[in-house]
């Protein structure tokens, strides 16, 4: 396991580079990222380089035994360049080149921008290609999928239709051009959904869009990975993403990359509503589930945040380890934290590292510092791997299509993974999240949120699955249109209501507000009463059922359709199918979880208290079993009678013996 951090020397004097690097292994961090940022001075003017003040970086680094990663300077091209070269910059939604400045700012699609790059990255790749320090190279830095309206990405973007539609008809026929006149009669007259209102555009031309610019990106990562691999081949290359406004295909993206990375930032002010679901477990499950293999970390939470926005306050004493550590338990075998020092000058002098401004080590490096020696502890788990039984499907496509149309105040793409995640996992069951095009062979449970947009080889996909005796939970707004993104003329959920066994008699986009539940499943209710004897509750969605010969799981309990089936369940072949017509509390979720984890036959924990994380990496015949405590309070529970063997920190486990964990504590059990 490597315990890194971001490094930026260009950013310091001299002076402090040694003293930093021998800090850093006196610490224990065994890798470090640089240059990301740093083009301006590795290419002062353009062909004129100095690479020599990385090389004395590099050496200080690679003599205390630490190994780098390089970031290829792509994201903060210099501004010498955008003076000479105009038109690499970015243009908005209304044709308007954006202000530079900041960072992130140019076309990846621009000639003139790809020859420069070009340059830079060959000069940085080869000049590295022979020092064994230089184990790998990040390509650029949180890549968006750019909506760039530049003539080169309209050009690019009407080629790209040609490509697909191969003529002008089928477009039209595509989008429903018809309504409002929108017809075209030539490619030179499509372009991009341009405008200070996209929502009022064609929703099929804004999704080709979306996807033009995820391609886009690829591209781009493809185009620098290419560059890399003919000068050093034997380096491990990859991108850090993070869950950003327009985001690429992940799959797409990492598809031909060496490793994924992701830049974590949990909260470090927990909410006191006990619905909102802040854990990050759910984001790196969604990262291990990329390639269904571990990843990186390549930004981990050091200290508080803030500079475009006013400062959060500073991690609680526990979260710098705890959360590292919980990346670790989901599959991360490198995590580098931002950052080393925080920075004195630049929009991100309150994004705070390990050493604030007063370059004094205080409480914040200490705790990284007992997070390396634990680190260390842990080399037996490289090589372990994460085998679960659930997987949630995630796709892009649906993605871009709740935020091209909203379809309910509050209501997320997100919020429905995130709860089916919590379900599962608040039971101390493990989950995967997956491309919704991956192999399902593996599972016994998959849970299918919200698939707004439906495509013929999923469909079959699914069907197949639960026909050879898969569970499979279905959600509202699932079958709602067709790959074109327009709506499908058949009753809901269309495609899925044979599975089902319902169809919707009608819908009721509630948004925020909340109307009561009646659960009428007994097994069910028994569940529900265990955890909390509460009301239930249901918000942002209802689908009004006709449940026909499915049995009714839920029905609402006041407003016009009080009565009317909200949840149904439905054998189909060896199989059962869930359709869940609307968003449960937290609780109702959890004792759904359940209900449908002991009809597959997955164990769930009986006395896990919320908050607390159960995730197990196993390797040959062993395992490691970590329980993150992810709250602000002390949590004492009792071990479940499958983890009540091996050892614990070192010491044999006690039959029913209890665990107690502090908060963002984390217990790791061996066995």
């Amino acid at each position: 396991m490597k315990i890194g951090v971001d490094y930026y020397p260009e950013q310091w004097d001299r002076a402090l580079w040694e003293q930093d690097a021998d800090r850093m292994q006196h610490t224990g961090v065994k890798i470090v990222r640089m240059a990301e940022f740093a083009w301006s001075r590795l290419e002062p003017e353009e062909g004129k380089y100095d690479f020599a003040w990385l090389d004395e970086a590099i050496r200080l680094f690679a003599v205390r035994g630490i190994q780098v990663i390089l970031g290829t300077p792509t994201c903060t091209p210099p501004l010498w360049l955008f003076e000479k070269y105009p038109e690499v910059i970015q243009v908005d939604r209304n044709g308007n080149r954006i202000p530079i400045g900041i960072r992130g700012h140019r076309c990846l699609n621009s000639p003139v921008y790809r020859r420069l790059s070009a340059g830079i990255i060959r000069r940085m790749a080869g000049r590295y290609a022979q020092e064994p320090a230089v184990v790998g190279y990040q390509i650029d830095n949180e890549l968006e999928a750019f909506h760039c309206c530049c003539p080169v990405c309209q050009e690019g973007f009407r080629q790209w239709m040609k490509e697909k539609y191969g003529t002008i008809e089928r477009v039209n026929e595509a989008y429903g051009n018809s309504v409002w006149s929108g017809e075209y009669s030539s490619f030179s007259q499509v372009t991009p959904p341009m405008g200070e209102h996209p929502q009022w555009l064609n929703p099929s031309l804004s999704l080709d869009f979306n996807r033009y610019a995820s391609h886009s990106a690829v591209d781009y990562v493809r185009f620098q990975a290419k560059l890399i691999r003919e000068l050093a081949p034997e380096a491990q290359i990859t991108t850090n993403n993070w869950l950003c406004e327009n985001m690429p295909d992940f799959y797409d993206l990492f598809r031909e990359l060496d490793i994924v990375s992701y830049d974590n930032y949990p909260a470090v002010t927990l909410p006191e509503d006990t619905e909102c679901l802040y854990s990050h477990a759910f984001h790196l499950d969604l990262m291990r589930g990329i390639r269904k293999q571990n990843f990186w970390i390549m930004e981990q939470l050091s200290g508080g945040l803030g500079s475009w926005s006013p400062m959060s306050p500073t991690p609680r004493p526990g979260m710098i380890k705890g959360y590292s550590l919980q990346a670790i338990a989901h599959g991360a075998d490198a995590v580098l934290h931002f950052r080393w020092r925080t920075g004195i000058s630049g929009a991100e002098m309150y994004w705070h590292g390990l050493i604030d401004h007063s370059n004094v080590p205080g409480r914040r490096l200490e705790e990284f510092q007992d997070l390396c020696r634990e680190a260390q502890e842990l080399e037996g788990l490289q090589g372990s791997v994460i085998k679960n039984q659930i997987a949630i499907l995630y796709s892009s496509l649906q993605e871009y299509a709740f935020k091209i149309q909203y379809q309910a105040e509050g209501m997320h793409y997100f919020t429905q993974l995130k709860a089916y995640h919590d379900a599962f996992t608040s039971l101390g069951v493990g989950v995967d999240i997956v491309d919704w095009r991956s192999d399902l062979e593996e599972y016994k449970i998959v849970v299918a949120p919200t698939i707004l947009i439906v495509d013929q080889k999923i469909t079959d996909h699914l069907h197949a699955f639960v026909k050879r005796g898969g569970h499979l939970i279905l959600t509202n707004r699932s079958g709602v249109k067709d790959i074109y993104n327009k709506c499908l003329m058949q009753p809901l959920p269309s495609v899925f209501a044979d599975m089902a066994g319902a169809v919707v008699k009608e819908y009721d986009p509630i948004g925020t507000a909340r109307q009561k539940v009646d659960l009428t499943e007994e097994h069910w209710k028994g569940f529900r009463k265990s955890l909390q004897d509460t009301p239930s509750f249901c918000t942002l969605w209802c689908d009004i059922l006709d449940a026909g010969d499915a049995r009714v799981l839920a029905r609402y309990g006041e407003g016009f359709y009080a009565g009317e089936a909200a949840a149904v369940e439905n054998p189909y072949g060896q199989g059962t199918a869930y359709y869940i017509g609307t968003v449960f509390d937290r609780r109702t979720m959890c004792s759904l979880g359940r209900y449908v984890a002991e009809k597959a036959g997955i164990h769930c924990m009986e006395q896990l208290p919320l908050g607390v994380e159960r995730t197990v990496r196993q390797k040959e015949d062993r395992q490691w079993v970590f329980y993150f405590n992810n709250t602000e309070q002390a949590q004492n529970f009792f071990l479940d009678s499958e983890d009540c063997s091996g050892e614990c920190m070192g010491r044999p486990i006690l039959p029913g013996e209890q665990i107690s964990l502090k908060p963002f504590e984390m217990k790791i059990l061996v066995k």
